[in-house]
């Protein structure tokens, strides 16, 4: 812990952590002996979004114009994000037990001979699916698990600098109450073996950041972080960390009893008293100003959000984006790496440039 606070203490404060300068306070061997739990990065919600074609949003606008305003977002390809300085993606899913599920949507049926053409044929093939919600927000740039995973390892490996990403994943259930709608099944144990299962495939075991290796010997993974069990930023460039940002009930099926994560690939979203806390999402930078600072003292890695719901970007209202960067969590997402122009100039990006810099309370401290 006294190394890598003096690690933070050699780093400038506007320093780019991915590709340090040279000069006095931004070197790479003093960037490279921070702790990965020192950085501050931006990244992406709900990363996978493609736009909802306009006549079936008009459709929801016409039964829900909050709700459609809500909704009205999108990302490109992952690999334009991660290009663009992403270091941070949101990945939703769905389980698909029995294949085909997802392939004929409410939303596109409706829409009948009007309907703007979807690829269709990766959500009648075997595996978990990516999309916002089964029946009317269904468009994904990779609508297929396997597919999302396979973007980012080819990325990661093309650039083994990076500083470490964290990939979230939310696991969808149910769906919206109109007829016609497809519920989404529970994330059974099958499923949740399907989730390590899938990024096993995709990752050799030497690019993952897991629960155990930053655990080690520490009887809790709790301990471990507070003890600074994070490895260096010179161990952790070029690998991935996933993160489940889940509910309760969903985080007790992914632990199936584990006295913390013994054996599971990603870190899960979890109160910071608990035995596995390594990882925590809280995403309002205002109001949880205080418990962010608190968690990411105590060694948690904290991801919070800059904007939410279109509502900064249709405002052009940075309060929460400058709350959000303030508040010293590692990972900063938002809608708006690049401006919407039919709302406006609204845009977010990590103060300084750069793809990465060290936390505002390290800098602090």
């Amino acid at each position: 812990m006294i190394a890598a606070m003096l690690a933070a203490a050699a780093v400038s404060a506007a320093c780019d952590l991915e590709k340090p300068s040279g000069e006095a306070g931004c070197t790479r061997a003093a960037v490279d002996a921070l702790p990965m739990n020192a950085i501050q990065a931006i990244g992406t919600h709900n990363s996978y979004k493609m736009a909802i074609a306009p006549n079936e949003l008009a459709m929801i606008r016409a039964a829900n114009p909050k709700e459609a305003d809500g909704i009205d977002y999108s990302h490109p390809p992952l690999r334009e994000q991660l290009d663009a300085g992403a270091r941070q993606l949101e990945i939703d899913m769905v389980y698909d037990p029995d294949t085909g599920l997802y392939a004929a949507p409410l939303g596109f049926k409706m829409a009948g001979k009007n309907a703007v053409p979807y690829d269709f044929a990766p959500l009648r093939q075997p595996g978990l699916k990516v999309l916002h919600e089964p029946s009317v927000d269904y468009r994904s740039v990779c609508p297929l698990f396997a597919g999302c995973l396979k973007d980012i390892a080819e990325w990661s490996k093309a650039h083994p600098d990076h500083v470490p990403l964290l990939v979230i994943m939310n696991l969808k259930e149910g769906g919206i109450s109109i007829p016609g709608a497809t519920k989404a099944p529970l994330f059974d144990a099958k499923a949740m073996n399907a989730i390590d299962a899938e990024i096993r495939a995709a990752f050799p075991e030497a690019a993952l950041i897991t629960p155990d290796k930053v655990q080690g010997k520490r009887a809790t993974l709790r301990e471990a972080v507070a003890a600074g069990g994070w490895p260096t930023l010179e161990a952790a460039r070029g690998k991935v960390m996933f993160a489940l940002d889940c509910p309760p009930e969903q985080v007790a099926r992914y632990r199936e009893g584990r006295k913390v994560l013994e054996g599971r690939v990603a870190f899960v979203n979890t109160d910071e008293s608990s035995p596995a806390a390594g990882y925590i999402t809280l995403n309002e930078p205002q109001e949880q100003a205080a418990r962010i600072a608190a968690a990411v003292k105590a060694g948690l890695i904290v991801r919070t959000r800059a904007d939410a719901d279109t509502r900064e970007a249709r405002a052009n209202d940075t309060t929460r984006q400058t709350a959000a960067f303030a508040s010293g969590a590692q990972y900063v997402s938002t809608d708006y790496m690049r401006p919407d122009v039919r709302f406006g100039p609204y845009v977010a990006k990590l103060p300084g440039g750069g793809k990465a810099r060290l936390s505002p309370l390290r800098a602090a401290d």
